[in-house]
């Protein structure tokens, strides 16, 4: 009996081994299967990552021929442009002289007027012994029309839209009030300038009826001061190409 319970015994842990057995086959396989799959996902991931990679790569090194190929055209043009550039320049800057923004320095005449000293007689018109507005804009038409390049009274540069004009006693230039004596300084040729006004019955000797002071004075250098006011143009554009009729 006792071998025999021996027996039974020993085929049951055989029966056991050999169920564990096919156990840890069949799990080894498992995992096998699923180490191959894995690794078949990952390298379809690396694959495809690669893919975007190698594209993004096509990009930018395209675009980055795009951009040198710009950079040439624009150096290129720039040499081209430069003598352009340069008479550009000297455009604005002669536009800028004409337009009264510019100091500068060159010879002309110095004229400076005041009232007149002579005595009053009774029932004359005070008046007519002042210096008025319409004085010195004679003066200034007188000078320009003699070739003047550049003009300023008592420091106000006179430009395209300067006024002049009285208020009481004092003259308005460039919005800013001036008394006399009134220092006119004008650019341009000394002599021609000089003849321009005391010619016979010109604007000085009209002046100088009622005793209005007058000294001219020729300088080989004189300095212009530039405009310094605002310029502003709210009702004024300029026309674009055909919209101005002839």
């Amino acid at each position: 009996m006792k071998d025999a319970s021996k027996t039974q015994a020993h085929i049951a842990i055989s029966v056991i081994c050999f169920i564990l057995g096919m156990l840890l086959v069949a799990q080894f396989r498992s995992v096998q299967v699923s180490g191959a799959a894995i690794s078949i996902q990952r390298a379809q991931e690396l694959s495809t990552q690669l893919k975007t990679v190698t594209e993004e790569r096509d990009m930018y090194k395209k675009e980055l021929l795009e951009l040198r190929a710009r950079l040439a055209e624009y150096e290129d043009a720039a040499s081209k442009t430069s003598s352009l550039t340069e008479a550009m320049k000297k455009e604005l800057e002669k536009v800028r002289m004409l337009a009264g923004l510019t100091p500068g320095t060159g010879p002309g005449i110095v004229v400076t007027l005041d009232d007149s000293n002579l005595p009053r007689q009774p029932g004359e018109d005070a008046n007519l012994f002042l210096i008025h507005d319409e004085d010195l804009l004679k003066v200034i038409n007188e000078l320009f029309a003699a070739g003047a390049e550049a003009i300023s009274v008592n420091g106000q540069r006179i430009i395209a839209n300067s006024e002049v004009r009285c208020v009481g006693p004092t003259i308005i230039i460039n919005s800013v009030k001036l008394a006399p004596p009134f220092i006119i300084q004008a650019i341009g040729d000394p002599d021609t300038l000089e003849s321009a006004l005391k010619m016979r019955g010109g604007v000085i000797e009209s002046l100088q009826v009622f005793g209005i002071q007058v000294n001219i004075k020729k300088q080989e250098k004189i300095d212009m001061p530039a405009y310094a006011g605002a310029i502003q143009f709210k009702y004024f554009k300029p026309a674009k190409a055909g919209e101005v009729q002839q």
